[in-house]
C-alpha cells in the first residue's frame, strides 16, 4: 500500500505493507497488490522474505506456510477495509507496475461477478507428478512433471482484467471480498461470509507416483485447534486412469489401530516402510469414477490416475501420514503430520461402509432429448453436491 499525504513542505509518500495504518489521514490511497502464486514464485527463488521477517533463504515450504497462515490472513483483514475505498490499484506482478483507478477496478469486478469467468490456472511440479496435463494442456516440458493444476482457487489463483490496451492481474480473492453476495448468492454468503468455500484443482499421477497418504481434520478438531468454522471435505472425480489406476480410501475391516500407529511411527523414524495396503483399502479407479472423501477419512490418489479434486476450502489443512519413503523435489524428506493425522482418523470408516457410502453414489435425476443428468456426489457429512450432465448436442442448462 502507498499512502500519499499532503505536507506543508510538499508531498509525503508512505510506502510499504500496512502503510495505510501509519496515518488515518485519507490522502490518496494506492493499493499495490500481487498474485499469490507470484509471491510464492519469488519466495521459491529466494527473492523475497515473509512479511516483517528476515528469512530470505529459509526453505520455500516454510515461507509458503507462514504466508498462508500468517501473512495473508493478516493482510486480508486490512485489504477488506481498503479495497472499497482505494483511489488507485497498482498491479506489481510484472517488471513494470500498472496503475488503474480504484473506481475502474471495482466496476470491472462488479461486471465479472455478473457473468461467466475463469481464473488464471497455475501448473506446478511435485514429487508424485505425472504427464497427462503436459499432453492434454500442451504445457512446456521445462519441469520434471506437472503434479498440480490450481484452477478456481480464489485464495491462490488470479484474475486478468482488461482496461483498454492495459491488462491488470490481481488476486481472485479480491473479487470475493468486493462482490461476495453477487458472486456467492445470499445463502452461501450468509453461511461463509467473504470466503469462496469450494475449490477445484487437478492432481496428475499419470506416469507418476502415489500422493501422500493423508487425512483432513474433522470439524470439531479444526475449530478447536485452528479456529476455522468448517473443514476440508472433498472428492476425487477421475478424468482418466491407467489400467492400474487406483485410489486409497478408508481402512480395512478389523484394522488393528495400535499396530497401524506403531508402524507409522516406526516408518517416520527411519524404520521399515509403512505397509499401507495392510491397513488401507486400495480400490481400482477408472475414468468417470467418483470417490467421496469426508474429513477424517484416510485417503490418497494412487499412481496413474488423473483426478479432478473438488473440495471445501477452509484454507489448506492436510495431515500427511506416510509419503512412501520418498524425497521432495528439493531432495529433502517432505513434512509428515503424524500426531495431527492420527488424532483425526475416523477408525470405523472401513471397507463395507466405504464401498456403500463413498464410491460412485450415482443417482439419476432426469433426462430429455439428447441429455441426462445425475447426482454423483452428495454424502450426509458434506455440504458439496456434484452433478454430472451427459449430452450429445446443444442443451439448455438452467443454473439458477
Amino acid at each position: 500500500m502507498i499512502r500519499c499525504l499532503g505536507w506543508k513542505q510538499g508531498l509525503l509518500l508512505i510506502v510499504g505493507v500496512g502503510a495505510a495504518l501509519v496515518s488515518p489521514d485519507p490522502g490518496i490511497l494506492v493499493y499495490a497488490d500481487m498474485a499469490r502464486w507470484e509471491i510464492q514464485g519469488r519466495q521459491r527463488r529466494n527473492e523475497i522474505p515473509n512479511l516483517g521477517a528476515d528469512n530470505l533463504t529459509e526453505r520455500p515450504s516454510l515461507k509458503y506456510k507462514r504466508a498462508f497462515f500468517v501473512d495473508w490472513r493478516a493482510a486480508d483483514r486490512l485489504k477488506k477495509q481498503l479495497l472499497p475505498k482505494a483511489d488507485f490499484f497498482l498491479d506489481t506482478n510484472g517488471p513494470v507496475p500498472k496503475l488503474v483507478s480504484g473506481d475502474c477496478l471495482r466496476a470491472g469486478l462488479k461486471r465479472v461477478a455478473s457473468r461467466p469467468f475463469r481464473v488464471v490456472p497455475y501448473f506446478d511440479p511435485g514429487p508424485w507428478g505425472g504427464h497427462w496435463m503436459e499432453e492434454v494442456c500442451d504445457l512446456p516440458k521445462d519441469v520434471p512433471n506437472h503434479a498440480w493444476c490450481f484452477d478456481c482457487v480464489p485464495e491462490e489463483n488470479s484474475l486478468l482484467l482488461g482496461f483498454g490496451d492495459v491488462q491488470i492481474e490481481l488476486p481472485a480473492i479480491d473479487l470475493t471480498f468486493l462482490q461476495p453476495r453477487e458472486l456467492l448468492g445470499d445463502s452461501i454468503y450468509s453461511r461463509f461470509g467473504t470466503e469462496f468455500p469450494i475449490r477445484f484443482d487437478f492432481l496428475d499421477t499419470m506416469g507418476g507416483g502415489n500422493l501422500s497418504l493423508q487425512v483432513h481434520p474433522r470439524t470439531e478438531y479444526i475449530r478447536q485447534q485452528f479456529g476455522m468454522n468448517y473443514t476440508q471435505d472433498e472428492s476425487y472425480y477421475l478424468l482418466d486412469a491407467g489400467e492400474d489406476g487406483c485410489v486409497y480410501l478408508g481402512l480395512k475391516i478389523g484394522v488393528n489401530r495400535e499396530a497401524m500407529i506403531s508402524e507409522l511411527r516406526t516408518a517416520q523414524q527411519g524404520g521399515p516402510p509403512f505397509r499401507a495396503e495392510n491397513y488401507v483399502n486400495r480400490f481400482p479407479a477408472k475414468k468417470h469414477d467418483h470417490f467421496l472423501i469426508p474429513a477424517g477419512t484416510i485417503h490418497c490418489s494412487g499412481k496413474n490416475s488423473m483426478v479432478l479434486e473438488i473440495s471445501a476450502t477452509p484454507y489448506i489443512f492436510t495431515f500427511k501420514l506416510w509419503d512412501w519413503g520418498r524425497l521432495g523435489l528439493n531432495g529433502l524428506p517432505r513434512p509428515i503430520h503424524l500426531d495431527h493425522g492420527i488424532a483425526n482418523i475416523v477408525w470405523d470408516r472401513q471397507t463395507d461402509w466405504v464401498q456403500k457410502s463413498l464410491i460412485n453414489r450415482i443417482e439419476f435425476l432426469g433426462s430429455g432429448q439428447g441429455w441426462a443428468e445425475e447426482r454423483t456426489g452428495l454424502h450426509d457429512l458434506e455440504f458439496i453436491e456434484t452433478r454430472r450432465s451427459w449430452f450429445t448436442g446443444e442443451t439448455p442448462h438452467d443454473t439458477t
